[in-house]
Order: structure tokens, then C-alpha cells, then sequence
């Protein structure tokens, strides 16, 4: 079963297109009062779903767009995103 991922800019393509970028974590922290624990925390400790998550991803081989898409984790396929009520 292969990737695809579709691109707000491009549309469906190949999952080989894209770099990953990681799991959507929200908003950096604010660096007032950080300590390196707390950074480390953010940077590097992932929740590791199995299941629908939030991910990042950058395409690589084409408009160079950054974006988050929803993809289940155990089946490897992209899911759609709900819009967001008005």
C-alpha cells in the first residue's frame, strides 16, 4: 500500500514527495521561564498514537509548502479533516 498525502497547493500525490516534519505538538513554548528539561520534553517526546494523528509535512519534490494532514498510523492512510464550524 503506498502514501499519498494530499498538498493544499498541489493536490494527491506520492508519498515519496514529502519529508516528514513530526507530530503536531501546538504552539512552541514561550521561551520566558524555559528550562532545558522542559524544551527537551517538547522537541524530542513524541506521543506515538497508534491511530489518527496530527502529523507535519513538507513537499520536498515539489511547491515546497509546509502543512498538517490527519493520517491513521495504522493503516498508513490519510484521513480527512473536519472543518472547522463557522
Amino acid at each position: 500500500m503506498a502514501l499519498t498525502i494530499t498538498c493544499p497547493v498541489c493536490g494527491k500525490r506520492n508519498g515519496y514527495e514529502f519529508k516528514y516534519g513530526g507530530e503536531e505538538k501546538g504552539p512552541r513554548p514561550e521561551e520566558k521561564d524555559l528550562n532545558p528539561q522542559a524544551w527537551c520534553e517538547y522537541v524530542h517526546m513524541n506521543k506515538c498514537v497508534a491511530g489518527v494523528q496530527e502529523e507535519w509535512w513538507f513537499h520536498k519534490d515539489g511547491c515546497g509548502s509546509w502543512f498538517t494532514i490527519l493520517r491513521d498510523t495504522t493503516t498508513n492512510l490519510e484521513q480527512e479533516k473536519k472543518e472547522a464550524k463557522k
